[in-house]
């Protein structure tokens, strides 16, 4: 995947940004809902940190079914919400078709890469924080095996995986890794019995140490890791709090800041569109440290990955992006 940035001309930005600071912003909810403790709950979070310090309002809906991507993005700009937050790589292709058709609107996509002059592309560094996210687990573990559960089988959740065995196997050469996906389906994100079932799979083949990005499925996951009495690693939001106790960490991905940043952007009229990468460099992607797996994170772990951290930032460690070129040296899909 190759990402480009779109510049625009001052005149252009200008009108854009005019029109997108005189309006309400508006939020589109990704399938599995606002509460699904991951990626759509953090995009909420954000919105409500902007709306609780600003006394700002916005427009919010939900997807119900992939067939109501193109009609909500829509309706959501025909309704004069300015800018339009889409959540998710699902629906890049779509507003790929949108967007031209409302000029005088700003869109606002993470996850993916949309090049039109009226898009703000929001991506992150996935692999980076599972590295550390990896690393962590290596050290955890005492069967030298740990596991990855993954949602729906594409390229970016494979960015996950791949990461994360790279990082274990920083620390343990001879580590085994297990990475199962839930699905090929959207279904995928929002299945949680099957979450738990393959995590029960895993712990059966000596995983100790389990990683969940699969949405609304990683509840599941994170469950069965408790009911083991194995450790596990949250995804998105920090989900440390879910169980203490077992939570290794989470590795975060700030989409809530994303969501923050655009509709603050827009309120002052600086809104830019193009591409804003969030990775290790600007805290965009980390590792949560916090009173609920404090008992579990040692000192070693912890210089281990705040040297990482500054080695990936520097250039010296290199951590291989699956969607650069959908290959993965440290696992076999």
């Amino acid at each position: 995947m190759t990402f480009t940035k779109t510049l625009l001309g001052a005149a252009a930005a200008g009108a854009l940004l005019a029109g997108a600071a005189s309006a309400e912003p508006g939020l589109i909810i990704d399938l599995g809902g606002k509460f699904d403790k991951s990626f759509n709950e953090s995009a909420f979070t954000g919105a409500q940190r902007w709306v609780e310090e600003t006394g700002g309002d916005y427009m919010e809906t939900e997807l119900a079914s992939e067939a109501q991507r193109e009609q909500t993005m829509r309706r959501m700009a025909e309704r004069g919400a300015n800018p339009v937050m889409v959540l998710g790589f699902a629906n890049a292709s779509t507003l790929e078709t949108v967007a031209p058709d409302y000029p005088d609107t700003t869109f606002v996509i993470v996850d993916a890469v949309v090049d039109q002059p009226n898009v703000q592309s929001v991506v992150f560094a996935e692999h980076e924080g599972s590295y550390l996210a990896g690393m962590m687990a290596a050290m955890a573990s005492e069967t030298d095996t740990v596991s990855f559960v993954g949602g729906m089988d594409v390229p970016l959740i494979r960015k996950f995986a791949c990461g994360y065995a790279q990082g274990a196997k920083a620390v343990n050469p001879d580590i085994e890794v297990i990475s199962n996906m839930t699905g090929t389906t959207p279904s995928a994100w929002n299945d949680p019995v099957k979450g738990g079932e393959l995590t029960r799979s895993q712990v059966s083949q000596g995983s100790d140490v389990v990683y969940a990005a699969a949405g609304g499925t990683g509840t599941g996951v994170l469950q069965a890791a408790a009911d083991e009495g194995i450790m596990a690693i949250g995804v998105d939001s920090n989900q440390n709090y879910m169980h203490p106790g077992t939570m290794l960490t989470s590795m975060v991905k700030r989409v809530d800041n994303a969501v923050y940043d655009a509709f603050e952007a827009a309120q002052n009229g600086n809104l830019e569109t193009g591409l804003q990468e969030k990775n290790l460099s600007n805290d965009g992607v980390v590792v949560a440290m916090d009173e609920f797996n404090a008992d579990l994170v040692t000192e070693e772990m912890t210089a281990a990955v705040e040297q990482a951290k500054a080695d990936i930032v520097s250039g010296e460690i290199q951590v291989h992006d699956y969607s650069s070129d959908d290959s993965c040296p440290a696992l076999d899909f």
